[in-house]
Parts: C-alpha cells; sequence; structure tokens
C-alpha cells in the first residue's frame, strides 16, 4: 500500500545577530507562538553584517546602527550606555561615572572593529590599533590603556581581572532590527510583531492556523453572548416603557375627567330626585 507523503517542513527564519545583541527573549517568544518554523540564530561581526543582510544569507538581524536606510527598513529596539572598561585597580574606579576629560591622560584602544561613531576619541591613541576589542581588551589586561566600549561588549568579553565605569559625555550605539525592503516576507512581519510586542491576534500579528481558529471560537462566542444581552436589555426596555406613567405633562383637571367620561359612555344620567 503506498503512504501519503508527508509535506515538506518549513524554512527556518534565518536572524542574524551582532556581538553584544541579546535575541534570547524574542527567540523565546517566537518558538513558542511558532513551534512549527524553526528559528535560526546567524552571529556574525558587526562590520559584516549589511552585507550579510544583502546577500540573504539572513531573513532580518538584530545590528548596531545606522544602517542604510535607502536599502534596509530598520526598528530601533534600544541604545546601550558607554563605558570604559579599566584594571580593577586603577584610579577610574573610585568613581561611579567618568567622562571623556577624566580619560585626557590615558592610552585608549581603539580597535578596528570598533562600533562607536567616533569624531574624536577620547585619550592619548595607542601606537598601533588592536584589529578586534576582543584583542583590545587583553592589551587593556596587560596593563596597556583602557577601553571604551558599549556595555553589552563589556559584559561579553567580561575578565576577573578588569572592571568598568559609565562615560557619560560620548557616542552611545545602538542596537536594531534591519532587514532589506525588498524582501518583507511574511516571517519577517510575524518577527517585527514579537519585538513590537503584538499579541497572537493582533490586527497586524499572524498567528498559527490553530490559533487563529481558537481565537476565532472565542471572539464568535463572545459576539453571542453579547447580542443575547443587548436583546435581553432591549426587551426589558420595551416592556418598562409599556408599564410606565406618562411623564412630563400637567395632571388633567376634574372638568377634563369629567368630559372624558362623557365622551366614553355616552349622555349623562339624570339625578334622581328625591
Amino acid at each position: 500500500m503506498t503512504g501519503t507523503s508527508a509535506s515538506p517542513a518549513p524554512s527556518p527564519f534565518r536572524l542574524a545577530y551582532v556581538p553584544g545583541a541579546t535575541p534570547a527573549k524574542w527567540v523565546r517568544i517566537w518558538r513558542e507562538r511558532y513551534p512549527d518554523v524553526p528559528l535560526e540564530l546567524v552571529p556574525v561581526a558587526a562590520e559584516d553584517a549589511a552585507e550579510l543582510l544583502r546577500r540573504g544569507d539572513a531573513d532580518a538581524g538584530l545590528v548596531r546602527g545606522p544602517v542604510d536606510r535607502t536599502y534596509f527598513s530598520a526598528i530601533p529596539l534600544y541604545t546601550e550606555t558607554t563605558v570604559v572598561i579599566v584594571p580593577k585597580d586603577h584610579l577610574v574606579t573610585a568613581a561611579d561615572e567618568v567622562t571623556a576629560a577624566d580619560l585626557a591622560d590615558e592610552i585608549v584602544q581603539h580597535p578596528l572593529d570598533d562600533v562607536l561613531d567616533w569624531e574624536c576619541p577620547p585619550g592619548r591613541p595607542a601606537f598601533e590599533r588592536p584589529a578586534t576589542t576582543a584583542d583590545a581588551i587583553e592589551l587593556v589586561a596587560a596593563g596597556v590603556g583602557l577601553l571604551v566600549v558599549p556595555q553589552s561588549l563589556a559584559r561579553l568579553h567580561h575578565r576577573r581581572d578588569l572592571t568598568y565605569r559609565t562615560v557619560t559625555d560620548v557616542p552611545r550605539s545602538g542596537i536594531v532590527l534591519a532587514w532589506p525592503e525588498e524582501r518583507t516576507t511574511d516571517r519577517v512581519d510575524d518577527f517585527i510583531g514579537v519585538v513590537r510586542g503584538r499579541t497572537v491576534n493582533s490586527t497586524r500579528g499572524r498567528a498559527c492556523p490553530e490559533q487563529d481558529r481558537e481565537h476565532a471560537g472565542r471572539d464568535r462566542d463572545g459576539r453571542d453572548r453579547a447580542q443575547q444581552g443587548r436583546a435581553r436589555t432591549s426587551a426589558g426596555s420595551k416592556g418598562g416603557a409599556s408599564r410606565a406613567k406618562p411623564t412630563g405633562g400637567a395632571k388633567p383637571s376634574g372638568g377634563a375627567k369629567r368630559a372624558g367620561k362623557q365622551g366614553a359612555g355616552g349622555k349623562r344620567k339624570p339625578r334622581k330626585r328625591s
């Protein structure tokens, strides 16, 4: 006996993310809401993210802004605090936050993959720029300068011998959800709904078929109950109106009452004489 062929598995939704971005919450919501559509995470260096999305190697990405808005659509998600990474025994640790001027006499590493949009980096430049943020971290741990980065990168490269402090007056880096505008697919719109907090039965959100049917049934039940309630209210209003006394007019006078009786019963009967 020939068996029926199984339907092909849906292609995964591919989400790129740069170092420091934290997609875990949205991935969890996606997997709860769309269990039949796998979500594939694609790690990418910040400087390579735009090209990866252009090639179509991911459907959307959590990338560092700004992005080329002539090609990409983008939704800002959050902006990070900027911090300076220092050895734990450095003088900077005496304060909770510092300014760029406080770093003026320090060597500050400026790696080639730096994600902050500097007009002029703080401090004194190192003799040579390290290739990556990870390399710059190693230099700071060796006592060669400091490093200014978004807070998420400081946490990503955490070391026991290093700490960080907020820098208040320097550029900040933001994470955006970006995708090629010409490839705004249904799945991209689904993920937009996830990051924007839409519910499964939102007018712009797209739910699974089973969820669609479940919510449609609930809506029907709700409409039926509402219609029954309106019908009972309407019937009660009509009955009350028929029993209500007329309002707003003056009471009829005694003459008017007698005239009404005559009109209803014809001529008045003569009074009996004693």
